[in-house]
C-alpha cells in the first residue's frame, strides 16, 4: 500500500443527507421500483378468506414493497419514507377498521398510524444521540479523542478495527442504549479517517463505521442491559412464566456468543473491506504534530466532556441510583448543550450537522412495524409459516434453526427492534408451550430474543445502523457485503451453542 501524507488542513467530519452513491452502472432503478409496486398490488389484490384482516393484507403489501425499496436504494431512504407514509394512508384509509370491521377506517386514522413512529422515544434518542455527534464535530472534540486513541492504538489499520470492536464492547456495560453507544464511538472513528487525510467515505471510512455499529448489535445480545428490546423480552417472561432472568444469568448464556461474534465480525471485516492503507508512515508524527495544533483543551470541549461524562453515569445508572429514564437524560443533556453561555453551539450550527432524513426513516420504520402488529400481518405471517411447518414432530434443533430463520428475515421489515420483540416474543411463547418436546420453555424464548438483535443486514434494520448510515461513509451494499457473512455465522452459531452449550449449562434443558 501506498504512504499515506499528512494533509495540511484535515477535513473535517461533516453529516451528510441520506442519498446513494451514483454510479456508471445500467441504471436499473425504474425496474426496481417497478418490480415494488407489483409486489405491492398482487399481494394487496389477493383473495383473501377472513383469517387475515385485510388491512394486515395491506401491511404485509406496504413491507413487501418497502423492502424492495430498501435492499436496491431504488429511490433513497427519505424518499421510500414518503412513499410508505402515503400508502399507509390510503390503503389502511379504505380498509375495514381492525377495531370494528364494519365501519372503514378512513385516512385521518391511518394517517395517524402512518406518523405514530415520530412520537416513540427511540425517535427521540436517535435524534438526541445525532445532536451529541454534531456537538463533538462543532467543538473539534471528536478529533482531540480520536487522536488520542490512536496514540494509544497506533497506525495499523487492524489495531484500529480491532479498537473499534473494544470500545463498543466495554460501552455495552455502561451505556443501556445501542444509538448511544454508536453516537459516541462512530465520531471518534470520522475522526480518526479524518486524522489520516482521508475523506469520510472511503474504503477506511467504511471499514470502520460499519464494523463498530455491527460491533454494537452484537452486544445488544451479550448484556441483559445493552438494548431496550431485551427489557420487552424479560417483561413478556416475568408475566408469562412468573421467572427473573438476572444480570448475571443473562451474561452467563449471552455473552460467550457475542464474544464469539466479535472475533468472527474482526475477520470478516478485514476480510471484505480493504482499506486504503495497511499502515501510514510517520503516523505517530502526524498525530502528535495534530494534537498540538489543537492546542489545550477549549471551553466548550470541557463543558461537553462534563455533560458526557454525566449522560455516562445516568445512562449506566438508570433505575439503580435515579428513575430517569435514557431518553430523557439525553435530551436534557441536548438543551444544556444548546443552552446559551453554559452549551457549545447554536441551533444555526447545529441544524447543518444533523441528517434530518435519518429520523424521519427511523420513524416511518417504527410506524410501518407498529401497522403490522396491530393490524395483525405479523402474527399471521408468523401463525402461517408455523403452522405450516409442523414444529411438533421435529427435533428440538429443527425447530430451532427454522424459528430463527423465520426471525431473522422478519426482522427485514422492522427498523425497530423492540417493536419486533413487541410483536415476536408473545408468538414465541406461545410456540413455546405448544412444543411437546422435553425443552426449557423461557430458554426457548430468550434464544429467540437474541436473535431479534440481529439487525446485520440493512441500515433500516436497526437505529444505530442508520445513526451510522447518517453519515454518508458507507452505501447500503457496503453493509450487506458484511452483514450477510455475519449473519450466517450468527445462525449457524446459534445452532451450535443449541446443540451443545447452552444445553451444558441448563438453558434448554
Amino acid at each position: 500500500m501506498g504512504k499515506l501524507p499528512a494533509s495540511k488542513s484535515t477535513p473535517s467530519v461533516q453529516t451528510v443527507v441520506i442519498e446513494p452513491k451514483e454510479t456508471n452502472k445500467r441504471n436499473l432503478k425504474p425496474l426496481w421500483i417497478g418490480l415494488a409496486f407489483a409486489a405491492l398490488i398482487m399481494i394487496t389484490l389477493l383473495p383473501n378468506n377472513g383469517e387475515l384482516p385485510i388491512a394486515g393484507q395491506r401491511g404485509l403489501a406496504i413491507l413487501a414493497l418497502a423492502v424492495i425499496l430498501w435492499v436496491t436504494e431504488a429511490v433513497s431512504y427519505p424518499v421510500s419514507s414518503a412513499m410508505i407514509i402515503g400508502l399507509i394512508a390510503l390503503l389502511l384509509g379504505f380498509a375495514p377498521s381492525i377495531a370494528d370491521p364494519t365501519v372503514v377506517l378512513g385516512t385521518k386514522d391511518a394517517l395517524k398510524l402512518a406518523l405514530g413512529g415520530f412520537s416513540s422515544s427511540a425517535v427521540a434518542l436517535v435524534a438526541a444521540a445525532l445532536f451529541l455527534a454534531a456537538a463533538m464535530q462543532a467543538t473539534n472534540l471528536h478529533k482531540r479523542l480520536a487522536l488520542w486513541v490512536l496514540s494509544l492504538l497506533g497506525t495499523k489499520t487492524k489495531a484500529i478495527v480491532f479498537g473499534a470492536i473494544l470500545v463498543s464492547i466495554i460501552l455495552a456495560f455502561f451505556v443501556p442504549s445501542a444509538t448511544a453507544r454508536a453516537g459516541a464511538v462512530v465520531p471518534i472513528l470520522l475522526g480518526m479517517v479524518a486524522a489520516f487525510g482521508l475523506e469520510k467515505n472511503s474504503r477506511l471510512g467504511a471499514l470502520l463505521v460499519i464494523t463498530a455499529v455491527q460491533a454494537v448489535s452484537i452486544w445488544n445480545i451479550g448484556i441483559k442491559t445493552g438494548a431496550a428490546q431485551n427489557m420487552v423480552a424479560i417483561g413478556f417472561i416475568q408475566e408469562q412464566f412468573g421467572i427473573d432472568i438476572s444480570w448475571g444469568a443473562w451474561f452467563l448464556y449471552a455473552a460467550p456468543f457475542s464474544i464469539l461474534m466479535s472475533i468472527a465480525l474482526f475477520f470478516i471485516m478485514n476480510m471484505l473491506i480493504k482499506p486504503e492503507t495497511d499502515q501510514i508512515d510517520g503516523g505517530k508524527e502526524v498525530i502528535k504534530k495534530q494534537l498540538a495544533d489543537l492546542g489545550p483543551l477549549k471551553g466548550e470541549e470541557i463543558r461537553l466532556i462534563m455533560i458526557s461524562i454525566a449522560l455516562l453515569f445516568l445512562w449506566a445508572t438508570e433505575g439503580i441510583v435515579h428513575p430517569f429514564d435514557t431518553t430523557t437524560v439525553t435530551i436534557v443533556a441536548i438543551a444544556l448543550l444548546l443552552a446559551p453561555k453554559i452549551g457549545v453551539y447554536t441551533w444555526e450550527q447545529v441544524e447543518k450537522l444533523i441528517p434530518w432524513g435519518t429520523i424521519i426513516v427511523f420513524a416511518v420504520g417504527i410506524a410501518l412495524g407498529t401497522v403490522l402488529l396491530t393490524t395483525q400481518g405479523a402474527q399471521w405471517l408468523s401463525d402461517a409459516v408455523f403452522g405450516s411447518l409442523g414444529l411438533n414432530s421435529m427435533p428440538i434443533l429443527a425447530t430451532i434453526a427454522l424459528v430463527t430463520a423465520f426471525n431473522i428475515l422478519i426482522h427485514l421489515g422492522f427498523a425497530s427492534a423492540t417493536s419486533l420483540a413487541s410483536a415476536l416474543i408473545p408468538v414465541f411463547i406461545a410456540l413455546a408451550t405448544t412444543i411437546t418436546l422435553d425443552i426449557d420453555q423461557v430458554g426457548f424464548v430468550l434464544i429467540q430474543q437474541f436473535v431479534i438483535s440481529f439487525g446485520f443486514l440493512l441500515p433500516i434494520s436497526a437505529p444505530q445502523n442508520m445513526l451510522a448510515y447518517g453519515t454518508g461513509a458507507f452505501t447500503t451494499k457496503d453493509f450487506l457485503k458484511s452483514g450477510i457473512p455475519l449473519t450466517i455465522f450468527g445462525y449457524l452459531l446459534v445452532l451450535l451453542f443449541s446443540a451443545t452449550y447452552w444445553k451444558w449449562i441448563g438453558l434448554l434443558s
